[in-house]
């Protein structure tokens, strides 16, 4: 496992303070949202954005969630922490049946306790980073650990446990002890990737030696500022087009802005250095998407 550099105080004080306030004072530009449609999500192959890193997934007949929460802050205890600026695209209750769930880390924006006993309810298994199978299985989830480049069969596909650049930990006393990932998803026709947090590292370009074309790249574009306590464990979003190209894919999705306020940089900033770094590299609207929360698209 890779570890994250220790920013310097002067640098992360100011900037818990200043989680602490927009905590309280939340600032505008959350990602917009439109209504979900559950007949769009119909077909062989679509993506509904829930918010946040959450997405529902249909491919190659089966139906999956990535990094599910539906709380309304990213916080051990929902009377602090960073709230939800946009309800979730899907509610919990309109969910159609999943086949499995993915976790990329155990960070609180990631691993959301309530989320998961829910889906836990349901008979849901997920997936999960080495490590992280006690965490999850407390929660009373079915849970398979995976370690970088293993892979399980479920739900008909083939899911591969992929690294990343990050770190983990979900108090004082348990940094780095899970391991951190991203997902490829293959079936018969598809290959979908969820990067989960992470830096811009030369991961990217293996994954894409190693599994061939990848039909759609779900990329971190949110929290990179300031750069100095970020800049190891958050791709900035030219960083994030880069890195979708690094593995060769043939679309990059945007994720990770918008719902939580969880950095320095104005929340409505991603999205648009997101599409310009897309557009000076001829990547166009058609390959480089920018979902609203509760949008589907087919893939």
């Amino acid at each position: 496992m890779s570890k994250g550099k220790n920013p310097m105080s002067s640098v992360t004080l100011p900037f818990l303070l200043r989680r602490m306030r927009v905590a309280v004072r939340p600032r505008g530009g959350a990602a917009p949202a439109v209504p979900w449609d559950p007949a769009a999500f119909a077909g062989d192959a679509a993506i509904t954005w829930i918010g946040h890193a959450s997405f529902l997934v249909r491919m190659d007949g089966a139906t999956f969630i990535t990094d599910p929460i539906f709380s309304h802050r990213c916080s051990p205890v929902q009377f602090m922490g960073p709230p939800r600026l946009v309800p979730p695209g899907v509610p919990l209750e309109g969910l159609p049946p999943l086949d499995f769930a993915l976790l990329s880390h155990d960070h609180y924006d990631h691993t959301d306790r309530a989320s998961i006993e829910a889906l836990a309810a349901r008979g849901v298994p997920f997936l999960v980073p080495r490590g992280m199978g006690a965490l999850v299985r407390g929660f009373g989830a079915q849970a398979r650990e995976l370690g970088w480049w293993d892979s399980a069969e479920i739900g008909g596909l083939r899911a591969h446990c992929v690294p990343a650049q990050h770190f983990s930990g979900r108090g004082l006393t348990d940094r780095n002890r899970r391991l951190w990932a991203g997902w490829i998803v293959e079936g018969a026709t598809r290959r979908f990737y969820h990067a989960g947090d992470t830096g811009y590292f030369g991961g990217f370009a293996e994954i894409g030696e190693r599994f061939g074309a990848i039909d759609l790249a779900a990329m971190p574009i949110g929290a990179y500022l300031p750069r100095e306590m970020m800049g190891f464990i958050h791709v900035n979003p030219e960083e994030a087009v880069r890195a979708a190209m690094d593995a060769g894919a043939r679309r990059v999705l945007a994720m990770h802005f918008g719902t939580f306020d969880l950095a320095d940089e104005p929340l409505d900033e991603p999205p648009r250095r997101f599409r310009a770094e897309a557009a000076r590299l001829g990547v166009g609207e058609d390959r480089a998407w920018v979902l609203k929360v509760g949008e589907t698209r087919e893939w």
